[in-house]
C-alpha cells in the first residue's frame, strides 16, 4: 500500500482507511446522517482525507471550503449548505469563528509545523479553542465503523461565484455502475493506470478545495498510491521533490507551468526530472507556447483534460 506524506509526517493508506472508519463512527455519534453535509476548512492535510473518506462511508457529502474565504463568504457557504460539522485548521478558526452558525459541531486540527512554516505562522497552540474539540483526539476515542457502508455520494464543491453567490454542485448518490464508470474515467485521465498503484508516487501541488485536485488526491489515496503533499506551491521546490522523491505523477494547472518556465535556466537544468511519467493539467486554458515549452522541457508526459465541476472530465488529449 502507499502513503500520504507531508513534511516529516507520513501515514499509510491502510492506516488512513482505519482512521476514516473511526471518524465515521465519530460523525455518526453527533447525529450526522446520510445526505447530510460536513464542511472542511482545511489546507491539504491528513484530516482532509480522513474526514472525506469517513463521509463517504456514511453516505454523507464532504464540502471543502476555500480557506481564503472572508467571514461573510464562509458564513454564506456554511448556512447555504446546512453543514452539520466543521473541521478546520486551528490557525484559521479565529478568523471565521463569528461566521459559524449556531448548532454546528466544530472540530479543530492542529496546524502542522510544515504548513505553519510555509505560511510564516507563529507557533500553534496544542489545545483546542474554546467551544471546539480536537479532531484527532476525538476520532481516536471511537472504534472503527461497523455499520452499513452506504453508497458514496461524492463531494459537494462550491463554484467560484462569478455570477452571484457560489453554488454548491450536489449530485444524487450514484448507482454502483455509475460509480465504477466514473472511477474508470478518473483513473484514465489522471494517468493512474500506467503502473500498479503501489508504484505510483504522486505530488499534490494544488489546494484540495478545488474540484480537480480534490478528485485527484482522493482517487490516488483510495487506490493506495503514494502522495506527497506540498504545503504551498513553489516551482523550484517542486523540481526538488520530483528529483529527490522520484515523483511519477502530478496534477497541475497552467499558471504553475508559467511559474516553472520563469525559473532561471540554470535552476531548470539543475534537477533530474526523468522519473516523471504522467503530468496532467486542467482548470484553465493553457496557451500553446506554454504547453510546447513544457513538452520540450519535461518530454511528452504532459496531458490535458477539459471538464467542469458539474460534469467531471469530458475531453482528454496527450502531448
Amino acid at each position: 500500500m502507499g502513503e500520504i506524506v507531508s513534511g516529516s509526517r507520513r501515514i499509510s493508506t491502510a492506516e488512513l482507511g482505519l482512521r476514516a472508519a473511526r471518524a465515521a463512527t465519530a460523525l455518526d455519534s453527533v447525529g450526522v446522517k446520510p445526505g447530510d453535509i460536513i464542511a472542511l476548512f482545511l489546507r491539504n492535510d491528513f484530516p482532509f482525507f480522513e474526514a472525506s473518506m469517513a463521509a463517504g462511508i456514511l453516505g454523507v457529502y464532504p464540502t471543502p471550503v476555500n480557506w481564503h474565504a472572508t467571514p461573510e463568504e464562509a458564513r454564506y457557504i456554511l448556512e447555504n449548505s446546512g453543514a452539520k460539522v466543521l473541521v478546520i485548521h486551528s490557525d484559521l478558526h479565529e478568523g471565521i469563528r463569528s461566521a459559524v452558525p449556531a448548532g454546528v459541531n466544530v472540530f479543530t486540527v492542529q496546524t502542522p509545523t510544515e504548513i505553519a512554516a510555509d505560511y510564516g505562522l507563529p507557533p500553534q497552540p496544542t489545545a483546542a479553542a474554546a467551544g471546539t474539540r480536537d479532531w484527532s483526539t476525538w476520532v481516536e476515542s471511537f472504534a472503527p465503523w461497523s455499520g452499513e457502508v452506504r453508497p458514496n455520494p461524492g463531494t459537494i464543491i462550491y463554484t467560484s461565484g462569478t455570477t452571484g453567490h457560489p453554488k454548491g454542485v450536489r449530485r444524487a448518490s450514484p448507482t454502483q455502475a455509475q460509480y465504477d464508470a466514473s472511477m474508470r474515467g478518473l483513473l484514465t485521465i489522471f494517468g493512474l493506470t500506467t503502473r500498479p498503484p503501489d508504484q505510483i508516487v504522486g505530488a499534490m501541488v494544488g489546494p484540495m478545495y478545488h474540484s480537480a485536485p480534490n478528485a485527484y488526491g482522493m482517487v490516488a489515496a483510495r487506490i493506495g498510491a503514494t502522495l506527497h503533499l506540498q504545503p504551498r506551491f513553489d516551482p523550484e521546490d517542486l523540481l526538488r521533490m520530483i528529483q529527490d522523491l522520484r515523483i511519477t505523477h502530478i496534477h497541475m494547472v497552467p499558471i504553475m507551468f508559467n511559474r516553472l518556465l520563469k525559473l532561471p535556466e540554470d535552476v531548470k537544468r539543475k534537477y533530474d526530472l526523468s522519473s516523471l511519467e504522467f503530468v496532467v493539467h486542467a482548470a484553465a486554458p493553457c496557451p500553446a507556447p506554454v504547453k510546447r515549452a513544457m513538452i520540450e522541457w519535461w518530454g511528452p508526459v504532459i496531458n490535458e483534460y477539459y471538464g467542469s465541476t458539474e460534469t467531471g472530465g469530458v475531453v482528454f488529449c496527450t502531448s
